[in-house]
């Protein structure tokens, strides 16, 4: 009887961590993709307000990019670990 209930909640939380970690898969792109589309649109906004500068705005772009990509791909990874665990 006790080990019956133990694999049904053993089950049930398996259930709940697959589904936890699409959830937070999905929010970590949705995320991503807002901090992402709001540097471009900042970055082409300040650009055009100073047009000599356009260098280090887009490098500084770039950097900003990157490192909201990898805290995606962190995130990604640490849903799959969750997901296959």
């Amino acid at each position: 009887m006790l080990l019956a209930a133990l694999l049904q909640t053993a089950v049930a939380s398996a259930a709940l961590s697959k589904m936890g970690a699409a959830i937070g898969a999905g929010i970590a792109a949705i995320g991503a993709g807002i901090g992402i589309g709001k540097i471009g649109s900042s970055a082409m906004e300040a650009i055009g307000r100073q047009p000599e500068a356009s260098g280090d705005i887009r490098t500084n772009m770039i950097l900003a990019i990157a490192f909201i990509e990898g805290v995606a791909i962190i995130a990604l990874v640490v849903c799959l670990l969750v997901l296959f665990t």
